[in-house]
């Protein structure tokens, strides 16, 4: 077990610098880049070693502090390349467009899909009101293999909201030069949405103050959360 004690930096910007990398599509060099402009020096590998050891602790900390995400489910499924294969990331949606969980899988078929939609059930403390999918035959059946009674919604252009929540990770992705491996990927991806939630506000529903004010919150929640001293690192 380990705390900020061990580390040579103050936790202000080692979680800064975890907040940059997955708040925007910047590379480590690039937060390299920033922090010495504020007369921080610390090279992109440190910061590498950051993301990969303090992102985990925080988010588990953050999906505590995280309150009911919306009712109405949408999912959807999109390839992504791992090592020059071809896999598939199924994920969910709400409403507002916050991510509800991910799923990394080889395979596009109704076994993958009965382990995204067990997954799912499992991590929301609420069922839906209604689930939104393309029309891929694997969502019907495995909800009918599970036993779920829930209004499922096929509509063309019903799932745009899903569709159109794929373009940051494809971003990201892109920056990264593609996950290595379902494992990377999968604890990479879980992370990078719970911590875009937090930051995700319906800016044009909101007037200017409003939105400064659920701004503010949202910072005060990840300093509270990303620079507690008893934060326990493996």
């Amino acid at each position: 077990m380990k705390t900020y004690k061990r580390y040579r930096y103050p936790s202000q910007i080692i979680s800064h610098s975890v907040w940059l990398y997955h708040r925007f599509t910047l590379s480590f060099r690039d937060i390299e880049d920033i922090l010495a402009a504020r007369g921080v020096f610390v090279s992109y590998e440190t910061i590498r070693q950051w993301c990969l050891k303090i992102t985990t602790p925080i988010t588990r900390q953050l999906k505590k502090k995280q309150g009911k995400l919306g009712d109405e489910w949408y999912l959807d499924e999109v390839f992504i390349k791992l090592n020059g294969k071809i896999c598939y990331l199924w994920r969910a949606v709400d409403q507002d467009g916050c991510e509800l969980d991910v799923f990394v899988s080889k395979h596009r078929n109704k076994k993958a899909a009965v382990k995204f939609f067990r997954k799912l059930f499992k991590t929301q403390p609420r069922k839906p009101s209604v689930i939104i999918t393309d029309k891929l035959p694997s969502y019907k059946a495995a909800l009918r293999d599970i036993g779920v009674e829930i209004k499922h919604n096929t509509r063309q252009y019903a799932n745009n909201i899903a569709e159109i929540s794929h373009q940051k990770i494809r971003q990201q992705q892109r920056q990264m030069r593609n996950f290595k491996s379902v494992k990377h990927s999968q604890k990479f991806l879980a992370n990078h949405g719970l911590i875009n939630n937090l930051f995700r506000h319906q800016r044009h529903l909101a007037k200017a103050n409003t939105y400064r004010i659920l701004r503010e919150k949202s910072f005060e929640i990840w300093t509270e959360t990303s620079c507690a001293q008893n934060l326990v690192i493996a």
